[in-house]
């Protein structure tokens, strides 16, 4: 039985055809072009202007005197003269300098605190086999789904006695139901072979937690510490609706500054009243200025896989 060459000709065109088809990498994987790393260099500039240029305009009108100030419509990029008055101003007054400290020991106590609790309920609830796991889960969800509003979250505050305290600063926002989700998912991808491991070796759910789920878990452990930390660093409503001015964090003093231009406490309006260009620019940089510090040691765990190798099959 004989087949015809153009027959065997085209099923060979085909075969080839097929085979260089899977054979090909996929788009993504190719190298892009030199047009199209031109392209992606300009729109990654453009961005770091934008992102870069208003920062600039901040630290320049921080560092401009009054009528420099005025002469440039109220901002400045590169002053001619450039003064730290603002700044001493600032921290000659003391409200601003009490601010920054108290910010950083509700930023440090507040993040210590959550992580802790996140951390510990995250662990219990990635536990298969927990009794009331799933109940606890669904509960911490719903605080996520349905908040409670502003005036019930005040009478709960105000029963327990924490009204113009640090505590009002701290406890109502302790523990967060999405991050408590993103840590239980990481925990849950560990391999059980490393934790029954170590139970096989004797060890407690605190011995596993401490040595085996927490070194494993520090990439996201870090991640939801920067949340928290920036959350803390930033909030000023319930400064606004807990404490009296003398326990203001830096964040409720910014807002005085740049919104309002004056105090709800009169003792503290002297200070505050009309503050001019450069001052409110000196305390928006002095409140960022910290998480910029610390951002830097947090980067590199937002990529740094620390699962690879864990199990070599």
């Amino acid at each position: 039985m004989t087949v015809d060459a153009p027959t065997t000709v085209v099923n060979l065109g085909e075969k080839k055809a097929r085979k260089l088809t899977s054979s090909r990498r996929p788009v993504w994987m190719e190298k892009p072009s030199a047009a199209t790393q031109g392209v992606k260099g300009l729109v990654l500039l453009l961005i770091c202007i934008a992102v870069i240029y208003p920062f600039m305009i901040v630290i320049g009108t921080s560092l401009s005197t009054q009528e420099e100030i005025a002469r440039n419509n109220g901002f400045v990029l590169f002053p001619a003269e450039p003064t730290l008055a603002a700044y001493q101003t600032i921290f000659a007054g003391g409200i601003v300098t009490e601010a920054l400290l108290r910010s950083v020991g509700i930023t440090l106590v507040g993040t210590a605190l959550s992580v802790t609790l996140t951390v510990l309920m995250a662990y219990g609830l990635s536990r298969r086999g927990l009794l009331g796991g799933g109940f606890f889960l669904m509960t911490a969800l719903l605080t996520m789904l349905f908040t409670p509003g502003i005036i019930p979250t005040f009478l709960v505050v105000k029963e327990l006695g924490l009204l113009d305290t640090y505590a009002a600063l701290i406890l109502p926002t302790a523990l967060s139901a999405f991050n408590l989700v993103i840590v239980r998912s990481f925990m849950m991808g560990i391999p059980s072979e490393l934790t029954e491991a170590a139970r096989l070796d004797g060890a407690g759910d605190l011995r596993i937690l401490w040595h085996v789920v927490l070194p494993l878990s520090k990439a996201v452990i870090a991640v939801v510490g920067l949340f928290y930390a920036v959350g803390y660093w930033n909030a000023f409503f319930n400064a606004m609706l807990y404490v009296d001015s003398d326990k203001w964090p830096l964040a409720m003093v910014l807002r005085q500054y740049v919104l309002l231009g004056s105090s709800i406490d009169q003792s503290a309006a002297a200070e505050i009243a009309a503050p001019s260009q450069a001052i409110q620019m000196a305390v928006i940089v002095i409140s960022i200025v910290p998480i910029l510090c610390v951002y830097p040691f947090l980067q590199k765990y937002f990529t740094k896989g620390v699962l690879t190798g864990a199990i070599k099959g």
